[in-house]
């Protein structure tokens, strides 16, 4: 695929430098376009030695080539990473006063905006008129991360990381389409993770959940518009979404309590996590020792359903109208294949929709990709075809949305 990777005037520029690297690494053709201020940041050779194709500013470089026009028909893809105020104000107009924003003119692929820049200047009324403009043309702005900023300020504003503007932008690439905004105004709960259940000080049961595929439903969701608010057990390794509130927990209990608090209100909840169904009985204060006193076994009881409860609650009018999307790990056995056992599950669950996966070596847990079916309650049946798992959560959200219109 042909990138188009613009890169706007601001400190966060350096970071651009990561997310070339990314693209070129996983084999697309990139190209560089800078701003004059951008290379007061990162030099040109830089940008040059990371893509391989040359670097220009200006619409008067290499003109029989009508760069200004080619680079932007031939693009498959547009991400401006960082993107500054005035960078957007300039493209929300329809300038073409570099060689920048004439790409963009030209351009018929998706775009995207990586903003970055001080909070106050976020949420200026000006900034917010022009992120509603480029949304309105069809670009997908990406909500920015809250953190550390210029100096020692912090706040919404800081440019997402390298990371999470690669998934959102080869999420496009997928999609081949603008990620809606139909979730602006929704409150949105995603549990993420696998739950650990403690022996003894030094030692748990647990399970393989990863938690990347909560973490995108999260990311996806929260760039779609929602207010996100992700409950995360065990999901080490993972850098919080952009613009997504994130509850860490350790136990099925302590999950099921948070999910409890924060679902009061929510107009969904999605229990992407992997919720141990069984507890030790027992929790020994002092590491268990090989020896005379080593157990023998080890007694369980069972965790309490968390989703099963979400739908107890609604139907007992607790929770409004809130939809409710569960996930289910399955295996075929003797007894049926996996949809078999899915399908059994959705009846006895009762929410709205069931992601399905079938998991073993190599499937669902702990890889980057997925693949599955979603299985509604009004009957229907949808297969998710294999890709990555943002592309999985952008479906699931496609088929969430009229649920809560």
């Amino acid at each position: 695929m042909r990138i188009v990777v613009g890169v706007g005037g601001g400190i966060a520029a350096y970071k651009a430098c990561s997310l070339v690297r990314k693209f070129t690494e996983t084999g697309h053709d990139v190209r560089v376009i800078p701003t004059e201020s951008a290379l007061q940041f990162v030099g040109k050779a830089t940008f040059e030695a990371l893509s391989g194709n040359p670097v220009h500013t200006g619409v008067f470089a290499d003109v029989p080539e009508v760069p200004h026009v080619r680079i932007g028909q031939e693009a498959d893809l547009v991400v401006i990473a960082p993107a500054t105020a005035d960078l957007m104000a300039r493209a929300a107009s329809g300038r073409a006063d570099d060689l920048l924003t004439a790409t963009l003119l030209t351009a018929r692929c998706p775009v995207v905006f990586a903003p970055a820049m001080h909070t106050e200047m976020w949420e200026h009324p000006a900034t917010i008129a022009n992120v509603a403009t480029l949304r309105a043309h069809g670009s997908t702005v990406m909500e920015p991360a809250s953190g550390r900023l210029t100096g020692a300020d912090t706040g919404p504003g800081r440019l997402p990381e390298p990371e999470e503007i690669f998934a959102l932008a080869s999420l496009l690439l997928e999609r081949s389409d603008a990620l809606p905004r139909d979730l602006e105004g929704r409150r949105v709960v995603v549990s993420a993770g696998g739950t650990r259940e403690p022996l003894d000080p030094v030692r748990f049961l647990g399970n393989r959940s990863s938690g990347k595929q909560g973490y995108a439903m999260a990311r996806v969701a929260a760039q779609r518009g929602a207010q996100v608010t992700l409950i995360a057990g065990n999901t080490i390794g993972l850098e919080p979404p952009a613009a997504v509130e994130v509850v860490h927990v350790t136990t099925a209990e302590q999950m099921g309590t948070a999910v409890d608090k924060h679902s009061v209100g929510a107009d969904a909840v999605i229990m992407a996590a992997a919720v141990a169904d069984f507890r030790p009985v027992n929790v020994a204060a002092a590491k268990i020792k090989k020896g005379a006193h080593e157990p023998n076994s080890i007694e369980l009881t069972k965790n309490r359903d968390i989703l099963a409860g979400l739908v107890q609650a609604r139907r007992d009018g607790q929770l409004g109208g809130l939809a409710i999307v569960g996930f289910a790990a399955e295996t075929g056995d003797e007894h049926g294949d996996v949809l078999t056992h899915a399908r059994a599950k959705l009846a006895r669950k009762g929410c709205d929709l069931l992601v399905v996966n079938a998991v073993g070596e190599g499937k669902a847990f702990e890889v980057d990709n997925n693949d599955g079916w979603l299985l509604g309650a009004d009957g229907t049946e949808q297969a998710l075809d294999h890709g990555s798992k943002a592309l999985l959560a952008s479906r699931v959200l496609d088929a969430l949305g009229p649920l809560l219109r």
